[in-house]
């Protein structure tokens, strides 16, 4: 089982720390009483997202000798604009940087991060459509 504690700090400002130790501050914009000191839940499901395939996509990547010298992705979401707000579609892009990168590795590294091994995308996927594109950037 995985834990994190949530604490209030003040107005709308939290600080999450996870059973790693690690913490993260989050807060609200002014308008709903916040400071703007932190990065916004909603925004942190993306980033999260994007965290979890990426590391899945780099370490199949790496594994099948791929001469990677640059990832990143691009993480997108539309949310619904009535109550309750959820995300309705996201969308994942994936930008690799390298030397001969094979396109067939790169599909499949994606193919197994989306499909089996990230634990963020399969439960988002449960609720909102998940779409995804890459880009492969030949130095």
């Amino acid at each position: 089982m995985l834990n994190s504690k949530v604490r209030l700090v003040e107005n709308m400002q939290f600080v999450a720390t996870a059973d790693s130790g690690h913490a993260v501050v989050m807060d609200g914009p002014p308008n709903v009483g916040g400071n703007n000191t932190g990065t916004k839940p909603s925004e942190l499901l993306l980033m999260a997202f994007g965290g979890c395939s990426g590391m899945d996509v780099i370490s199949i990547l790496r594994k099948k000798k791929q001469d990677v010298t640059g990832f990143e992705m691009n993480v997108s979401g539309d949310v619904a604009e009535v109550q309750p707000k959820s995300f309705q579609k996201m969308h994942i892009e994936y930008v690799i940087t390298g030397r001969n990168i094979s396109e067939e590795a790169v599909k499949r590294a994606i193919e197994l991060s989306l499909g089996k091994y990230c634990l963020v995308g399969t439960t988002l996927g449960k609720s909102a459509e998940i779409t995804h594109s890459y880009r492969i950037v030949q130095e």
